[in-house]
Formats: C-alpha cells, sequence, structure tokens
C-alpha cells in the first residue's frame, strides 16, 4: 500500500481565521500490486463541522480499499470553538481534493469518471453540498478550475441535511453562525438543492437516531426522486448516531486515523492559551470542562463499561448496518 498526505491549498488560497496552522489535506492510501485502473473513494468524516471523528474516516476507507479502490481521506476544515462560521470552506476544501485527485488521476491509477465520495453525518453534508452546488465553485487555481469537481456519486451515512425543522441545529451553527443569513440557510438545506445534474446517491440511516433525526434522509431522497436521480435509501431500524461501519473490528476497540484530528488540537492549545479567536468566555469554559478537566467517578464509568455489550453482541446486534458498504458497492457498479 502507497500512502502519503496532499497538502490541499497555498498559502495565500487558504485564509480560514480560525485554522491555527492547520492545512486541509487528503490521505492517500493506494494499491501498489499492479497497474490497475480503479475506482476511487473519498472519505468525508463528521463530527459536527467542531471536530472531525476518526472512526468515520481510516475505518472505513480501509473497506473500500479492500473493495479494490484506491481511497482517500479528507481532513477539512472544522471549528471547535465555533467562532468563526465555516460557511462554504468546507465544501471548497472537498471540491479542491475531487480536482486535485482527478488532476492526478494517472498517476494515483484511478478512473477520473468513477469518483465517488462518501460522507458521515456533517460530512455528509459536506459531501450533498459539493452534489448540489458544484458548478457554483470556482477554484482560485485557474489549471484547477478547468478540472470538473462533481463526483461521479455519494455515499450520504446518517447525513445532516437540512436547515429547517429537522436539522441538526450545532451543525449549522458552527457552520453559519448563531445568527444566519436566510439566504444562506436557505442555499444549505440541501433538500431545496437538488438538481437533474445532481449525482446518483446511496444513503443510510438509523431510526433510533437522535442527533440526525432520519427525516434528513428522507427529505433528500423525495428531492432526488422529484428530480430524477437515482438514488438508493437504506434505513436500518436498530442503533443509534454514528455507527460507521458497524464491524467487529470497529466494536473491539479500532485505533486509528487521529490525523483527522490535527485542527481540533491546534485549537485547543489556544482554547487552552485564551489566544483563540473570537473566542467568547462562555464557550472556552465549556471547552475547558469538556477537554481539560480532571475526570470525575471513572469507578462509576468504568462499571459502565463492565455492563456494556461485548464486541460481538454489538457486532451481531448491528449486522445489517455493516452491510452497507457491500450495498454501496452492488448499487454503484450499475453506474460506474
Amino acid at each position: 500500500m502507497k500512502q502519503f498526505r496532499l497538502d490541499l491549498w497555498k498559502d495565500a488560497e487558504y485564509t480560514y481565521a480560525a485554522a491555527y496552522g492547520f492545512q486541509p489535506n487528503v490521505r492517500a492510501f493506494l494499491h501498489e500490486e499492479d497497474d490497475a485502473i480503479r475506482r476511487c473513494m473519498v472519505m468525508v468524516p463528521g463530527g459536527g463541522y467542531c471536530m472531525l471523528a476518526p472512526h468515520e474516516g481510516e475505518l472505513p476507507a480501509m473497506e473500500y480499499y479492500r473493495m479494490g479502490m484506491n481511497v482517500f481521506v479528507l481532513t477539512y476544515t472544522n471549528d471547535i470553538t465555533m467562532s468563526v462560521p465555516l460557511k462554504r470552506q468546507p465544501m471548497e476544501d472537498l471540491s479542491r481534493a475531487v480536482r486535485l485527485i482527478r488532476r492526478n488521476a494517472e498517476e494515483y491509477h484511478i478512473a477520473a469518471d468513477k469518483l465517488l465520495v462518501c460522507g458521515f453525518s456533517a460530512g455528509g453534508h459536506v459531501c450533498a453540498s459539493l452534489c448540489t452546488h458544484f458548478d457554483d465553485i470556482m477554484d482560485p487555481d485557474p489549471e484547477l478550475n478547468t478540472v470538473s469537481n462533481r463526483p461521479d456519486g455519494a455515499i450520504l451515512c446518517y447525513p445532516v441535511i437540512t436547515s429547517g425543522k429537522y436539522t441538526h441545529i450545532y451543525s449549522m451553527q458552527a457552520l453559519l453562525g448563531t445568527d444566519p443569513d436566510p439566504e444562506e440557510l436557505e442555499y444549505f438545506s440541501l433538500e431545496k438543492q437538488v438538481r437533474e445534474n445532481t449525482p446518483p446517491c446511496f444513503l443510510w440511516q438509523t431510526l433510533e437516531d437522535d442527533l440526525v433525526p432520519v427525516e434528513n434522509s428522507y427529505l433528500f431522497a423525495k428531492a432526488l426522486k422529484e428530480k430524477g436521480v437515482p438514488y438508493a435509501q437504506y434505513v436500518f431500524p436498530k442503533g443509534g448516531h454514528g455507527l460507521s461501519v458497524a464491524s467487529l473490528e470497529q466494536f473491539s476497540g479500532w485505533h486509528g486515523g487521529e490525523y483527522v484530528c490535527e485542527q481540533l488540537g491546534l485549537a485547543l492549545e489556544h482554547v487552552k492559551a485564551d489566544t483563540a479567536v473570537n473566542l467568547t468566555p462562555k464557550r472556552r469554559e465549556e471547552l475547558m470542562q469538556q477537554f481539560f478537566a480532571a475526570k470525575e467517578n471513572d469507578s462509576v464509568q468504568e462499571d459502565a463499561e463492565n455492563r456494556s455489550s461485548s464486541p460481538q453482541e454489538l457486532a451481531d446486534l448491528f449486522a445489517d448496518v455493516h452491510m452497507w458498504p457491500e450495498l454501496s458497492r452492488i448499487w454503484f457498479e450499475r453506474f460506474l
């Protein structure tokens, strides 16, 4: 396996105020055993636009790598302080990643017309934003701007979609601030933005998700149907938010891919030093308690862990959810 990091922006191109030295990037995982031209997957973790979840990056990426695809994990702009609205930056990070990967398709041994994106939760919102707004995005690099940023398909895993009744309010606050412009709310309420040229989408979610209601997926699926865009939708009966691939490996304590937390770590250094951009005292206190306060009631936590289900029991409980990567592969092979 060939692995490398590719930064997305030149210094003059990336001006997000709360980056703290962070540079959006992709991590590549490419097959080296032959020169076969392969499908490509760009994995986009969730985290409420405040952070990125490692178990939604490299872990699902490896599922598709084992299927024979060349895969990339995107670390896009996020803000744990919720002090500088992200607005279009995460979508533009993904757009730039798609263009860079496509431009280098020959080097990376991928089919430029078989490039998929896969996003979880807020990462699903990033992917769906690009799928509905790809032709709004002008790349500052004239050469890259000639390369298509339209994904050939998208997998949306328990995605944030709407800014309306069923929204995940904290994702929208990180994205647009606490007093968003109504036009921006409309722009990022993606069930209202689907068009006939939106790429085919595979959606899945659980009925029991109490963070991002299942209605988000229903709204997007309905819009896709109305515009004649091919889609598949699976709604699993059991399970909360953030299930990722729901594998035995995951439930057995998988660790890896912490590189997606780079910006979080940099921001927290500034939170602790009280030098973060536009950070309110209230938000600083919340973050100090969340990340730096001494853990209490460790024995209570240990007892709760001892009473929890075993990895195998969890894998059995969510055996249906674990099937979604293979289901998506089968479905997309009808188009790509």
